[in-house]
């Protein structure tokens, strides 16, 4: 095992690590923090300023970074995931592999465990992909169709939860009220009730959608006919 040096220097610590090591959790310092910053958003990942404070942003970007490099998603930076953040091996946040065992086609795959969305078109080109936000609870693994449920139908511009947001962009795939949708907007001002930021992490909930971002719910409004498959993985 390798030994972690700390130096003394009054109220500060000089930290050495021989290359290769593990830094522990408490280790890193705001020099570290802002390299790992620049490096999250070189690999797309979104931190944000590069500040050396690790916020709600850079910390959704490292969820993002530990995802798209199969990590546990902790949202921490030191340890292991600092190492392989600054490995040259690193995985890129914004462009990743389609899973396996989704099928061939025109189709767009969901992976709940990556907070991922692929669009796929008739040829396997990835036409787009970016992050979401759902809740697993109410969406089960599987294979869906777009189109109408419940009575309900099968797209919508401007849906609405019945009270004060709008829906917009609503691609339903999944009885009864799943669907795709832009993250929701007040109706008095048009703001998003969230960053676009938290997309690709389990930061927040949905009540069971699929939240995009905008540009991504235009994109899904028209790469989607009825019955457009929807593959749904863990």
């Amino acid at each position: 095992m390798r030994v972690l040096t700390r130096l003394g220097m009054g109220a500060a610590a000089l930290v050495v690590a021989v290359v290769g090591t593990t830094i522990p959790a408490d280790a890193l310092t705001i020099t570290q923090n802002k390299a790992a910053q620049t490096r999250l958003n070189q690999l797309g990942c979104t931190a944000g300023p590069v500040d050396g404070r690790v916020g709600a942003m850079t910390q959704a970007a490292t969820v993002r970074f530990q995802s798209a490099n199969r990590l546990y998603q902790s949202g921490q930076l030191a340890g292991t995931t600092y190492t392989r953040l600054m490995a040259a091996t690193a995985k890129r946040c914004d462009v990743r592999p389609v899973p396996g065992a989704t099928g061939g086609g025109r189709r767009i795959v969901i992976s709940q465990g990556q907070n991922w969305v692929w669009l796929i078109d008739a040829w396997g080109k990835v036409v787009r992909q970016g992050g979401i936000i759902d809740n697993p609870l109410y969406l089960q693994p599987g294979t869906y169709r777009v189109g109408a449920k419940c009575g309900r139908a099968a797209k919508i511009r401007r849906n609405t939860d019945g009270g004060n947001l709008y829906l917009n962009n609503f691609v339903r795939f999944a009885p009864c009220g799943i669907g795709f949708h832009q993250i929701p907007t007040y109706k008095w001002n048009g703001a998003q009730i969230h960053a676009d930021w938290l997309l690709g992490t389990n930061a927040r909930a949905s009540h069971g959608c699929i939240r995009v971002s905008k540009a991504m719910s235009v994109s899904i409004w028209y790469f989607t006919t009825i019955g457009t498959r929807v593959v749904v993985i863990r």
